[in-house]
């Protein structure tokens, strides 16, 4: 095995320049399929704990008629509760309203939340301001659509549980910046009590943020949704992009994988006096095929190396500096930080060296099998079979 390895490394040294190309080709599909996986995988990352920070903690108690994708819902979607009978759960109450900044009516989702609550990240600590009447907390892409500044009143709109149409300017007291998107577009954010007293809807919610302690109970009128159920739609997104990109990175390898196999070929071809001479000194014809496995299988390890030292440095320096994005990427309806961290993990730079190292040695052995059935004296004297 030894001798075999020498003679494969000599004889790829040998080859010259035809050796560097199937190495660089090969080099570039393992950087790229180690880069792209890696960036999923923070994007990922990312997305979900943001999520989680955000907007659904570890999961969502709504009453049983609510249904964040139909806003005609949202009327009759509230139930009374007490604080004793949901302990250490955030309640938000949603109502419909509308807001009229610079003359524009803009429809919105009026959201309660407690000033005092730390389990999402929103800055709710503004809402106990008592300067204001009613001050009142946005995201950046809300103020963006409403072209809403800090510090600014705007006439808010609602109707309260009897039908009632009132009106009332608020205050603008934070706008913040959040890469989750639900919870910012078309959305004002006021204190909880503030909201129940102008509804009319006293001690009652839409729905209930769980947190970590939370364990789940049947409660009459009352639904828990899981926050994997609420992390599907960023699981099924990055599912998708990952066959996408696989398409792209796999036809790269497929093209690198024709040209080992290519030069498999060439080479069984051209150096047959070469394998009489191995089997005439002594080698069996599965030595032989053995060597020419390994020279093609060599071109993954050296691609690996060459990959290994043009990579490494970039793969560093993007995990420590992230990638950014333009903000237009935040507003695709997609959790989506504006700079994303790739992850490299060892788990997917193990698994992509076995593709790369199990796919070089199967494209290099299937020609190379065909010297087990070759005649040694005819291959001697180079006759061609």
């Amino acid at each position: 095995m030894k001798l075999a390895f020498i003679l494969a490394y000599k004889n790829l040294i040998g080859a010259g320049l035809r050796t560097w190309l199937n190495v660089g080709i090969l080099a570039f599909s393992f950087i790229l399929i180690i880069f792209y996986n890696g960036l999923l995988d923070g994007w990922n990352q990312q997305a979900r704990l943001d999520t989680i920070n955000w907007e659904i903690g570890y999961g969502e108690l709504r009453t049983d008629n609510y249904d964040p994708f139909d806003p005609f819902s949202i009327q009759d979607a509230h139930k009374p509760y007490t604080p004793e009978e949901f302990p250490m759960l955030t309640p938000i109450l949603i109502r419909q309203a509308s807001i009229y900044p610079h003359g524009r009516m803009l429809s919105i989702a009026l959201k309660g939340i407690p000033a005092d609550q730390t389990q999402l990240e929103l800055p709710t600590t503004y809402l106990s301001s008592q300067k204001e009447t009613i001050p009142a907390i946005i995201g950046k892409r809300m103020a963006d659509a409403a072209k809403l500044k800090e510090g600014e009143e705007v006439l808010l709109r609602w109707r309260d549980n009897n039908g009632t149409f009132d009106a009332m300017n608020i205050s603008i007291v934070k706008i913040f910046d959040s890469d989750v998107g639900n919870i910012d577009a078309g959305q004002i954010w006021i204190n909880l009590e503030q909201l129940q007293a102008m509804a009319g809807l006293k001690e009652e919610a839409t729905y209930f943020v769980t947190n970590e302690a939370y364990s789940h109970q049947e409660i009459h009128g009352w639904t828990f949704v899981s926050q994997e159920e609420l992390l599907q739609n960023i699981n099924e997104i990055i599912a998708s992009k990952k066959i996408s990109g696989s398409i792209m990175y796999l036809m790269l390898l497929a093209i690198a994988l024709l040209a080992i196999f290519d030069t498999q070929v060439l080479s069984v071809f051209r150096r047959q006096k070469e394998i009489g001479t191995y089997v005439a000194m002594g080698m069996t014809p599965g030595q032989v095929v053995v060597l020419f496995t390994m020279e093609g299988s060599m071109y993954s390890f050296l691609a690996m190396l060459v990959g290994g030292l043009v990579g490494l440095p970039i793969f560093a320096y993007l995990a420590i500096n992230g990638i950014s994005f333009p903000d237009v990427t935040q507003d695709m309806g997609v959790t989506m930080a504006s700079r994303i961290f790739p992850v490299f993990g060892i788990q997917l730079i193990l698994g992509t060296m076995l593709l790369v190292i199990v796919s070089a040695t199967i494209v290099s052995f299937l020609p190379a099998k065909k010297i087990a059935y070759m005649n040694p004296v005819e291959a001697l004297k180079g006759k061609l079979q």
